[in-house]
């Protein structure tokens, strides 16, 4: 069984930053994708960002240019850094680690919160 921990979440003002870091609690081999979900309220989960073992990134077009996912293999840990936060962006944020697809994950973190709000 693999744990996700995550953490980083919390209240920010619009345009404000926050950066979300999720580590797994073991190795868990050499392919696989990490990467964030979110859902808010009344809305369907929604991939945001995901990174594979090697290192190439893919973004939701609603993040581009906004946010920005890296990940330390060392540390099993997964990063994702969100600037100029819009309202919209308020969510339970979800860390996943899928090895097939990142459409299909395996395991999930057990979310944190981001509220965008004045």
């Amino acid at each position: 069984q693999v744990q996700l921990v995550e953490s980083g979440g919390g209240l920010v003002q619009p345009g404000g930053s926050l950066n979300l870091s999720c580590t797994t609690s073991r190795i868990i081999g050499s392919n696989y994708y990490m990467g964030w979900y979110r859902q808010a309220p009344g809305k369907q989960r929604e991939l945001v960002a995901s990174i594979a073992r090697g290192g190439s990134t893919n973004y939701a077009d609603f993040v581009k240019g906004r946010f920005t996912i890296s990940g330390d293999n060392a540390k099993n840990t997964v990063y994702l850094q969100m600037n100029s936060l819009k309202p919209e962006d308020t969510a339970v944020y979800y860390c996943v680690i899928a090895f097939s697809s990142i459409y299909s994950p395996g395991y999930w973190g057990q979310g944190t919160q981001v509220t965008v709000s004045s």
